[in-house]
């Protein structure tokens, strides 16, 4: 059989090799329990604060999932609060992608982002000043950084963060944290959830 399917040097040591994919199915299970760790600290604070919170953020359990191709690459999840409907949204979910970043991202929509608006608004020049992103695609289901996706709140006005508050149907604000600071993302991961769950809080 004549066949033009070939593989480069590289492609066959890959092939050949199976500790390599052995290893990224340990790392993947590392993610899970640094997850796992991650919201049990994450469940405690949000209880502390429950008769300040949304009765929507307790209705579903915790959820942790993985998969295989988010533009290519590995990826893990943990959404925590998730409550999502047609109309109205409350999630905050922690993100991991192979490669990339540990990512933390707060989505409302419907009442949850009319009712935080104004916080978010007062909020705009600390939020830009400590890191933060907003989204400017149509859609929310993205996780990349690229600029067609999420720009720096600094790079934008307080005046424009408001104009977009009011025009998109959703407001998505997200903090990263690359991959070589991994010793650091349980504490960023933490901090950021605990930042994202206050814009919701009454508190």
């Amino acid at each position: 059989m004549d066949t033009k399917i070939a593989l480069s040097a590289k492609e066959l040591e890959l092939v050949c090799n199976a500790d390599w994919i052995l290893t990224k199915h340990a790392l993947i299970q590392k993610v899970y329990g640094l997850f796992g760790e991650v919201l049990l600290v994450n469940e405690n604070f949000l209880k502390a604060d429950k008769d300040n919170l949304p009765a929507e953020v307790f209705i579903n359990p915790p959820k942790i999932s993985r998969g295989e191709n988010y533009k290519l690459l590995p990826y893990v999840m943990l959404d925590y609060p998730r409550y999502f409907n047609k109309e109205d949204t409350i999630a905050i979910r922690t993100f991991f992608w192979w490669g990339n970043f540990f990512s933390v991202n707060l989505q409302l929509s419907g009442r949850f982002k009319t009712n935080a608006a104004e916080r978010l608004h007062q909020n705009f020049e600390w939020l830009a000043q400590n890191g933060y992103y907003t989204c400017v695609n149509e859609e929310p289901w993205e996780h990349h950084f690229d600029e067609n996706n999420f720009v720096p709140l600094n790079t934008i006005g307080k005046n424009d963060f408001w104009a977009m508050l009011q025009r998109k149907p959703f407001i998505k604000l997200s903090k990263k944290i690359p991959l070589q600071q991994w010793q650091d993302a349980p504490v960023f991961m933490v901090k950021t959830f605990e930042e994202l769950a206050g814009l919701i809080s009454n508190h």
